[in-house]
């Protein structure tokens, strides 16, 4: 053999035996996502369009496929390119949101697109470090989208990722001490030539066959090379520390009705739920308590129901009183931030986040 041919076998990217067989499982088994392509497409040359790519993994954060695919499917039918998205106005964004979850995604998914748009001509950057550079954006969103959008070889480690890898290499050491080694064990195998591939492989085995619960040994492409598996120890990794409990907090919200609407505020831009509308409350919050404070005088009828909702740091039961007069006075009504007369019968285009649409809910059942 020539020196010029080994050094071209030498050159050619290399697949780990892992990375091959998790590929060719791929390539029979991707799940159809509406913001992927699938890899027979993309080895026919047809690329991910990298706003729908950052869009899904802003949505998938901390949040399931299925809830998140009618979500996305709303969002880019109504605001399919960078610049729709960043022009329309941020109450649209956020009552498009409700019922998402972590509100603070889609403050920060305003602040980005529009600096996108403002910033970088309606582009993305294409790379990791360029990605970290918007707002909201952390290493995981960066690395994800320069991987999947734009085929960088980054080690896109999710929980899933985590979970596969851990049981791959039979790694002991509890989360999170453990994903130092993880994130060097993912970039270890990523292949050079299917980068983005790749990462949603690994995905999808941990989402589909390397369950949390009763993984599907038998089935998986990588049994062979399992480590876990070999030890008979899979379902038992990766290890966590025992969570700590949550705090229970306790509130109560505000339900005025007056001329068949109801009176909405705008909650601060910051902090729990910001800056989305929602019934006025009396101030309760992952530290403490609400102080029981109605936002005015008057008669208030408490409802013999509550609304529990858990957060991802506490739990909440929060309490509801009806007001019953008088006519609230335009002190009162200027009062309370962003207050808005809202139609009772068409409550659910208020956009009201999960908690407040349920304490709605009660509330016009007992009004």
């Amino acid at each position: 053999m020539s020196v010029e041919c080994r050094e071209k076998i030498v050159d050619e990217p290399k697949t780990s035996p892992v990375a091959a067989d998790l590929l060719a499982h791929y390539d029979a088994h991707a799940r159809d996502l509406p913001w992927r392509v699938a890899p027979a497409d993309r080895r026919a040359g047809v690329r991910p369009d990298p706003y729908r790519v950052w869009l899904s993994e802003v949505m998938l954060q901390q949040t399931t496929v299925a809830a998140v695919t009618g979500y996305f499917d709303r969002f880019v039918t109504r605001w399919p390119t960078v610049d729709a998205l960043a022009a329309a106005p941020d109450e649209d964004v956020l009552a498009a949101w409700a019922g998402l979850g972590y509100y603070a995604r889609a403050r920060n998914l305003i602040a980005c697109v529009r600096t996108v748009a403002a910033g970088h001509g309606g582009q993305f950057p294409d790379t990791e470090a360029g990605l970290r550079t918007l707002p909201g954006i952390g290493d995981y969103t960066a690395a994800s989208v320069a991987a999947i959008a734009f085929d960088r070889p980054s080690a896109v480690v999710d929980a899933n990722v985590e979970r596969v890898t851990a049981r791959l290499y039979a790694i002991e050491t509890p989360l999170p001490a453990a994903r130092t080694e993880i994130r060097a064990r993912v970039a270890a195998l990523v292949p050079a030539d299917r980068p983005g591939d790749f990462a949603q492989a690994m995905m999808d085995l941990g989402a589909t066959v390397c369950t949390p619960r009763n993984p599907s040994c038998l089935l998986c492409p990588l049994a062979q090379h399992c480590a876990a598996r070999a030890a008979g120890i899979a379902e038992s990794l990766p290890v966590k520390l025992p969570k700590k409990p949550r705090p229970q907090r306790t509130g109560t919200a505000w339900w005025i009705e007056q001329d068949g609407k109801v009176l909405l505020v705008q909650r601060p831009g910051s902090g729990m739920l910001g800056g989305m509308r929602a019934l006025p409350d009396d101030g309760w919050s992952a530290r403490g308590d609400g102080n029981a404070e109605p936002p005015m005088t008057g008669q208030w009828q408490r409802i013999d129901a509550a609304v529990a909702h858990v957060f991802t740091h506490f739990s909440l039961d929060l309490a509801l009183a009806l007001y019953r007069g008088p006519q609230i006075d335009k002190v009162a009504f200027e009062n309370l931030n962003g207050a808005i007369w809202w139609p009772v019968d068409n409550i659910a285009g208020a956009g009201l986040p999960t908690l407040f649409a349920k304490a709605a809910a009660v509330a016009i059942q007992h009004r």
